[in-house]
């Protein structure tokens, strides 16, 4: 049986909850500044189904495991504990710390807490979609469409949402259909727009995907017909990973799916913040680490100025 590690300290000056990029990147940036943090790992990263990361400097096409793994040993200098261990339960206590009970029923406390849990990318139930996310089925251009631009594509959507991928997926892969699985409901002058840029519109009612773990073959049809395709794009329904921000009393944005912060990372609770996918729907690697380093530097700079009045 898997050991979970526990915690070898009750206090830190930091949590951070997330062991991803924007999660690791925080933890680089607060152990450089001499804090005593625990990372807890919720689990695989949004993109572990991914053969390859992009758009990352110095990094491009590296396996998101191998830069989890770089990240992990780059923060064994400093005093960063990382703990295989879910935050199950948090509260901000009389005195301003924040205190979470973990899975292995361990308590610890901090300072400041830092949410970096990620979301949860709801896919369409079509037979064998699910199993080629990230591997043949993507959601991002910026991420994925430099390697289909001599691909056949498609866009699995309809309405507004499926018009304004296909439009500007277009750019990266101009061998494009807009799948819609039943009526496209397209506006005459979508549908125009879409004819002009060579776009095929596809409305036969969806059966299945087929391909294999590694390698999509086509989108197939309830008619019977097939539509061979190397790669199709969807734009997910999207959740919280984890519902601590919920149970903190974290404000949420109008459309109740991202945590709302500042620039920073500051929720309105005080002493808690948010980064990388969580926050918002721009989500690539360097952007998740970036809104980590950024959100880190500006809890330590506080921290500093803190200290200093009090002396």
């Amino acid at each position: 049986m898997h050991r979970i590690p526990r915690p070898t300290m009750a206090h830190y000056d930091m949590i951070i909850v997330g062991a991803s990029n924007a999660g690791l990147s925080a933890a680089l940036v607060l152990g450089r500044s001499r804090r005593h943090v625990l990372v807890l790992d919720g689990g695989p990263s949004r993109n572990a189904p991914a053969f390859h990361s992009h758009s990352f400097f110095t990094r491009d096409g590296a396996a998101p495991e191998e830069l989890l793994r770089i990240g992990r040993e780059q923060l064994r200098p400093y005093q960063v504990e990382i703990c295989a261990d879910l935050a199950r339960a948090a509260r901000i206590m009389a005195d301003g710390r924040c205190e979470l009970t973990l899975s292995s029923g361990a308590e610890v406390s901090a300072q400041v807490l830092i949410l970096a849990t990620g979301v949860v990318d709801e896919l369409p139930a079509v037979p064998g979609l699910a199993q080629l996310w990230g591997r043949g089925v993507y959601h991002c251009p910026y991420c994925h469409g430099w390697e289909t631009r001599y691909s056949q594509v498609a866009v699995y959507g309809r309405g507004e949402s499926g018009y304004q991928q296909a439009v500007h997926l277009h750019h990266w892969a101009p061998r494009l259909a807009l799948c819609t699985d039943g009526p496209a409901d397209l506006a005459p002058a979508q549908r125009e727009h879409l004819t002009q840029l060579g776009i095929a519109v596809l409305e036969s009612p969806v059966k299945a995907i087929d391909g294999t773990v590694k390698c999509l073959r086509a989108i197939l049809f309830e008619d019977g017909s097939r539509q061979a395709v190397d790669a199709l794009f969807v734009r997910p329904v999207q959740r919280q990973r984890s519902d601590l921000a919920q149970q903190l009393g974290c404000d949420f944005t109008p459309d109740d799916v991202y945590v709302q912060t500042c620039e920073t990372g500051q929720t309105n609770v005080s002493n808690v913040y948010a980064v990388g996918d969580m926050t918002g729907p721009m989500q690539q690697v360097v952007m998740a680490a970036a809104s980590g380093a950024r959100t880190a530097a500006f809890i330590n700079n506080q921290l500093i100025l803190q200290d200093c009045v009090l002396a």
